[in-house]
């Protein structure tokens, strides 16, 4: 077989899995009556929030719990199922949870991860466990030296039997793996899925493009390769991967700079990926994007999350970012004294959008502009 064809053949399979999936989904839905919803399994789009803590202050490493970094309160979670956010991003660090390559897993950091699980099942949440390690452990990259490939698929074989439980639990293999090559990126998360599902994992997985996961970036040619090649033949026999972006607003879009660039700015790279996508049988999840409290940046947050509504494109988004840490980080929209950010005016509807059935969600309502009670 030609190589064209083999990726037209593996094209036409992930179609065909998504589509039966979708079938199955819809009637087991009928049928369940009793237990907890299937949040990270089910067809609603998966929309929330970025709670940090537990990855902060990576120059202390392990650190000291509670001193060096903390981890959300059940208040976090419930303040954001109110708002409808049926998704929490929880960013940890691998050093944390595994002190020594394919060592046991730390007791006490493993208890934190599992009352986050019970957090997030009280609200009717999916929790997606991100590592948020940039392609490291130590400040040693995967795959240069003594870390492999394959103490990545041991720390997460290990997490994926411990919270053996993917109605609730979701697992992000990487965040922003700008530390090596695409290519190589490309074929260890192609690894680990493979060793998960091996194993009998059956998780929802969020895999990250390669560097910084970037939307601008997606078709553009770097160390070698883009991510629209790197992933176009990325394989689940479960179909439960989603590819993992992030797209900050301002100019060189680092999300560390209080300018943004306007709305239409971002129309042509985000319908680009998603035709992609669609063409490739692929979900995308945009794991990170955040806007400062200007209002010519709430317009672009809500181009933003207008561009990401189609549910068959887009599996969900995590805004960046909350925790009550963060004190008056320009991007936070965790709430201060009990009153929400401005973002969160924009952010709320399309919430609450996401409880909709099916993932058949209405648009926002057509009067929604970010002059309107904005300060």
């Amino acid at each position: 077989m030609t190589a064209p064809q083999s990726k037209g053949r593996a094209k036409l399979t992930r179609n065909f899995r998504k589509h039966w999936r979708t079938l199955i989904v819809g009637i087991a839905g009928l049928l369940i009556t009793t237990g907890a919803s299937a949040v990270c399994l089910g067809e609603a789009p998966l929309r929330g929030v970025n709670l940090s803590g537990a990855e902060f202050n990576s120059r202390e490493l392990p650190g000291e719990m509670f001193r060096d970094y903390t981890y959300p309160s059940a208040d976090d979670y419930e303040y954001f199922a109110e708002k409808g956010a049926n998704l929490i991003r929880l960013p940890i660090r691998w050093e944390r949870i595994q002190h020594s390559l394919r060592g046991e897993l730390d007791g006490s950091e493993l208890a934190q991860i599992r009352k986050s699980v019970d957090f997030a099942r009280a609200n009717d949440q999916c929790l997606l466990l991100d590592l948020h390690n940039y392609a490291a452990w130590h400040g040693e990259v995967l795959g240069e030296g003594r870390v492999s490939t394959a103490d990545l698929i041991d720390v997460w074989q290990r997490l994926a039997r411990e919270l053996d439980d993917p109605d609730h639990v979701a697992l992000g293999l990487m965040n922003e793996p700008f530390r090596m090559d695409i290519a190589d990126w490309a074929l260890s998360a192609q690894q680990t899925v493979t060793a998960l599902r091996e194993q009998g994992a059956e998780h929802l997985i969020a895999v990250s493009g390669g560097r910084w996961s970037g939307v601008h970036e997606w078709f553009k040619v770097r160390t070698g390769t883009s991510n629209s090649a790197a992933f176009v033949n990325l394989d689940d026999p479960l179909d439960r991967i989603m590819l993992e972006v992030h797209q900050y607003l301002n100019e060189g879009y680092s999300g560390t700079k209080l300018d943004c660039l306007p709305p239409e700015h971002f129309d042509s790279m985000f319908q680009n990926i998603s035709n992609w996508a669609r063409e490739n049988g692929y979900q995308l999840f945009l794991g990170e994007f955040g806007s400062p409290r200007r209002q010519e940046c709430l317009a672009s947050l809500d181009r933003i999350l207008q561009l990401t509504s189609d549910p068959d494109i887009w599996r969900g988004w995590a805004y960046w970012a909350a925790g009550a840490w963060w004190g008056d980080y320009f991007l936070t929209i965790h709430p201060i004294h009990g009153k929400d950010r401005p973002q969160m005016e924009v952010l709320e509807p399309f919430l609450a959008s996401s409880k909709c059935p099916n993932g058949l969600c209405p648009e926002p309502p057509e009067d929604l502009t970010v002059e309107q009670g904005r300060n």
